[in-house]
């Protein structure tokens, strides 16, 4: 089967001054359809340079990057935007919604700028709505929902567009914790819907709530497994603490 996702030997690096700074340092890694994996690390570790990569909002300074098995590492930035809005939905820790627009209106959107049909882009934002549990709010407006409705919400707008991909960016992060909860439940149950999920977070309580745990620590692949195992618990100690394991 073809991967979805695959990274081969990817470099990203920063001129600064004088220093060569790499952000990611030769990562490989290849996510499947239909996975839910959590790319985990500290402040640093290179995690959000992946999220960019993978989700083409940059490219790579070496090596390659195939989505659904096209090389989008060296496409420029209209074909990057075209792949981007067919093939990946982003949810964001700020919700990014518009005030002024109702919630339906918000989740139609970007179908708006993809120039998808009237009738089609309310089909598909109430089909949307309705499978984060809010199409009874459609018609509501951003500040009358609370924290953790308006992030479905975001979840809605990134499923209308029908991704191959969600991308989830610290997701949790504008939420109290049982809010948090309750969207990272979301997550799982698209996930177990069939959809493909990939969370970046630097919250281990929250990487463990995904199916397999990749960790990235200095701009490289330190773990790469399934999240309920106890290595994936020891790596994220150690990278924490600066000890090596035997």
């Amino acid at each position: 089967m073809e991967h979805l996702i695959e990274l081969k030997d990817v470099y990203k690096i920063y001129q600064m001054g004088t220093e060569e700074v790499h952000a990611l340092d030769g990562v490989s890694l290849a996510i499947d359809p239909g996975e839910f994996v959590a790319i985990v690390g500290q402040s640093g570790s290179g995690k959000s340079t992946a999220m960019n990569i993978i989700g083409c909002l940059d490219v790579p300074t070496s090596g390659s990057y195939h989505l659904g098995g096209t090389d989008v590492s060296t496409m420029d930035d209209d074909q990057q935007a075209e792949i981007r809005n067919k093939m990946l939905g982003f949810i964001f820790q700020q919700y990014n919604l518009i005030p002024k627009l109702t919630v339906q209106e918000n989740v139609e959107l970007p179908l708006l700028y993809a120039g998808v049909s009237t009738e089609e882009r309310r089909e598909r934002a109430v089909r949307s709505l309705e499978r984060v549990g809010l199409a009874d709010k459609r018609k509501n407006l951003p500040s009358q929902l609370s924290g953790g409705q308006q992030q479905r919400v975001s979840i809605a707008r990134a499923l209308a567009g029908e991704p191959s991909v969600i991308l989830a960016d610290e997701p949790t992060g504008a939420l109290d914790s049982r809010t948090g909860r309750e969207v990272l439940g979301f997550l799982q149950k698209l996930n177990a819907e069939g959809d493909t999920v990939v969370l970046i977070t630097h919250d281990n309580s929250i990487a463990v709530r995904a199916k397999r745990i990749i960790r990235l620590q200095d701009g490289r692949v330190i773990y790469d497994g399934d999240a309920s195992a106890p290595q994936a618990v020891v790596q994220a100690e150690e990278a924490e603490t600066g000890e090596v394991g035997a």
